[in-house]
């Protein structure tokens, strides 16, 4: 593979053909927000808090460092205007519905969001998707999922399989962000195991 040679934050990066943007900047220390990011997990572009800005033949453009390639020559900044007011309303429709998470709250504290700017809606889940996806790339269990679509999605354990799989794992936990998946599980077990707690 040949070598990729790029500008972030007008320093220039080498970085290795399909490496990603969040990829080129870490190698040189230049920090990324991101919550949806896990180095054992493929990428998912879920929470869109790593946007960037490029520079790319003559278009100017706003793009998920962890899901976009380097090319030759491309321009990448990471800080801009544009790219604080995005990530500070992201953490604001966020933190609607995960007030208490403590990721947000950094993030919230860095950007200046204003955890009451939108009404609440404590799901806690922020569908980050990694709970959903280390179950499912690493653990190979997919005892962990998401039900329903848009703003009425969640997450949900499967039951059937959480029953044999998850009482003893639990190392999608650690991952999460919010207090979501904790809570998902609890409902969970309690559904599954009704007399348990008798």
């Amino acid at each position: 593979m040949s070598d990729i040679i790029l500008q972030i934050d007008g320093k220039e990066v080498t970085a290795r053909e399909g490496a990603t943007i969040l990829d080129a900047a870490r190698s040189i220390g230049i920090s990324i927000p991101t919550l949806c990011n896990h180095e054992k997990l493929e990428p998912h572009g879920g929470c869109r808090v790593c946007s960037v800005e490029v520079d790319s033949r003559g278009r100017t453009s706003v793009v998920a460092a962890c899901l976009y390639p380097v090319e030759q020559g491309l321009v990448v900044r990471t800080r801009t205007d544009k790219l604080e007011r995005i990530r500070q309303a992201l953490v604001e429709m966020m933190l609607a519905h995960a007030p208490d998470s403590e990721p947000l709250q950094e993030l919230a504290r860095e950007y200046g969001a204003d955890k009451n700017c939108f009404e609440k809606e404590r799901s806690f889940c922020i569908h980050c998707g990694l709970c959903v996806r280390y179950c499912a790339e690493i653990k190979r269990a997919n005892a962990v999922g998401f039900i329903d679509r848009g703003a009425r999605k969640e997450i949900c354990f499967i039951p059937e399989i959480a029953a044999k799989e998850c009482w003893e794992c639990k190392e999608c936990f650690p991952l999460c962000p919010t207090s979501a998946l904790q809570a998902a599980f609890v409902l969970c077990k309690a559904l599954t195991f009704p007399d348990a707690g008798r």
